[in-house]
């Protein structure tokens, strides 16, 4: 199983921008899936969505991010809107654990996606 991301770019400060990120493979659970920003080592949570619906966001984004999850096709998808140029940043697709078969998947991440924001 991998993750795929898709989204991402530049935009000016005040714009949208909407990441998507697929879990692909013969998957047939998906727990947590979250987003987060920064580097390997200093990530930070930018949002997340339980299987059973629970949203977190960081005080950061909340109020201007908005997270969700289609389970049929295992993928988390974030609005952002009203970006600040301090929004820039490598967002990266997370899953805690994921099912293929009868095995169980832990600490996916996706490959990262460059989000630029100009003031």
């Amino acid at each position: 199983a991998q993750l795929m991301e898709f989204g991402g770019g530049l935009v000016d400060a005040g714009g949208s921008l909407r990441l998507s990120c697929e879990a692909s493979g013969r998957i047939s659970n998906v727990n947590t899936m979250a987003w987060y920003r920064g580097v390997p080592g200093q990530r930070e949570l930018v949002a997340s969505v339980a299987s059973h619906g629970a949203i977190k966001y960081s005080a950061a984004v909340k109020g201007r991010f908005t997270i969700s999850r289609d389970n049929a096709r295992n993928t988390v998808y974030l609005q952002m809107s009203n970006l600040k140029p301090e929004d820039t940043a490598v967002y990266y697709c997370y899953v805690d654990r994921l099912q293929v078969g009868m095995l169980w998947n832990y600490d996916l991440w996706g490959q990262g996606t460059q989000v630029t924001v100009s003031s």
